[in-house]
């Protein structure tokens, strides 16, 4: 993963990156985030976003439930992954219009408050206790 690819270049280029650029937020790298005198400037630097790219460093996302974070790291990394694979093609690559980006944006919030989690974590939760149901213990 290429942290920062996103912050220097938002393509809306997928279907998941609608979702994501337009609550992204940057961090410049500091070095291993565990100093205190780092703290506000991270808080600074997410501001009201749900998505905060650690330039150089990792991803971090926010959210008002375990579901709603999972959901919108797994979409995050999506987002990256799709971007670095697109812009290693030798095509030109096709935008979203933002006109939809921006209802995109707007039904999230009306419909789901966000991704979603609500929606997505009962069946993946569903399908790992098929796999594994040692995470109960």
């Amino acid at each position: 993963m290429h942290s920062g690819v996103l912050c220097s270049e938002r393509l809306t280029i997928s279907q998941q990156s609608t979702f994501v650029l337009e609550s992204l937020a940057c961090h410049a790298h500091e070095g291993v985030a565990f100093r205190d005198e780092e703290k506000p400037r991270l808080q600074a630097d997410l501001g009201k976003a749900n998505f905060l790219m650690l330039r150089n460093h990792g991803l971090l996302v926010v959210g008002k439930t375990i579901a709603d974070a999972f959901v919108s790291m797994y979409t995050l990394e999506n987002t990256c992954r799709i971007q670095i694979d697109a812009q290693s093609g030798r095509g030109e690559l096709t935008q979203v219009n933002p006109l939809i980006v921006k209802g995109v944006a707007e039904a999230m919030r009306l419909q789901t408050g966000g991704l979603g989690g609500a929606f997505a974590w009962p069946a993946l939760t569903r399908k790992l206790d098929k796999l594994d149901t040692s995470y109960m213990t």
